[in-house]
């Protein structure tokens, strides 16, 4: 049955008769008077995909998976079911599972056949554990793999270590992004030598020109008061502290985790809240003598709060 909307608002533009109708299922606008057709076909602006299932609703089931950078080949290529049963779900005959067990093994060794994709396989795959150690978004990750595929073109790989040149591309991205992770974190969590990661970080830098913003230390706070359990109240005061010194200039120059734990010795002893200068340094990875330095200069704006 053909659904009609019957529009008395708009005049015919022969007829000059109100009672325009549109018909739902060509989406065609004519006049319900002398039949003067107006527009034929209105575009879509649903979903591009339609629904294979029973229960009806706009599952994208026909357009697959989206492409990713962390993936080799983009999400593109095919992969043969490893499950030997044909479509309607019968096991298949000796002779045919021999076959597709020939093809599988031709389709896997066809989608390596350069150096550099198994460069970017075995780099992509480090990617994904280092994902895991240090709790990375996607985008983190995305924006990691971009970098390295970057460095591969440019041949910035040939000579140098994968791991390194990956945990580099991370740190990069992690900056890029102001991912509040240190040179340390990914060194720890890809063990490699930090020396390592920074001569690489340098390179790509370099070579690339990549442009990184300047870490806001108002960021690290949190991670630093989730390690030692700091309430939530010395936290927001840390934070009005690096504010104060970021509008006297205070924090110019410095690292911006030093910063960070400073506030967080400043704010606590405000709070008289029981924390250590030993404790906040092992949880920020800077040294007691950094939080003292620190700690007087923002002692000094803490007259401004």
């Amino acid at each position: 049955m053909v659904q009609q909307i019957i529009n008395t608002a708009t005049t015919c533009g022969r007829c000059g008769k109100k009672g325009m109708m549109t018909d739902n299922v060509t989406g065609e606008r004519f006049c319900g008077k002398c039949g003067y057709v107006i527009t034929e076909i209105l575009s879509d602006s649903g979903p591009e995909w339609r629904s294979f299932s029973k229960e009806g609703g706009t599952d994208p089931t026909r357009t697959g998976a989206p492409t990713s950078l962390t993936i080799h080949d983009r999400g593109l290529a095919t992969i043969i079911n490893p499950i030997n049963r044909d479509s309607s779900g019968k096991p298949l005959t000796s002779s045919m599972k021999s076959t597709i067990e020939r093809l599988r093994t031709w389709d896997s060794r066809s989608k390596v056949h350069e150096s550099a994709d198994r460069n970017l396989r075995q780099a992509l795959s480090e990617l994904s554990r280092l994902k895991d150690k240090l709790s990375l978004s996607d985008a983190v990750i995305e924006k990691a793999a971009y970098i390295y595929r970057k460095a591969l073109e440019k041949g910035l790989v040939r000579g140098r270590s994968i791991s390194a040149l990956i945990a580099s591309a991370l740190y990069a991205a992690c900056r890029d992004t102001e991912t509040p992770r240190t040179l340390k974190d990914v060194s720890d969590a890809g063990n490699i030598k930090k020396k390592d990661i920074a001569r690489c970080y340098r390179l790509l830098h370099r070579e690339l020109d990549l442009k990184m913003p300047v870490v806001d230390p108002i960021q690290c706070v949190a991670r630093i008061a989730s390690k030692l359990g700091i309430s939530e109240k010395t936290k927001r005061f840390a934070v009005k502290v690096l504010k104060t010194a970021q509008e006297h200039e205070e924090s110019a120059g410095k690292d911006p985790m030093g910063l960070a734990a400073a506030a967080l010795y400043l704010s606590c002893v405000n709070n008289c809240e029981n924390m250590t200068q030993r404790d906040i340094a092992e949880a920020a990875s800077v040294t007691e003598v950094t939080i003292r330095n620190r700690y007087k200069g923002l002692r000094l704006d803490q007259t401004d709060l």
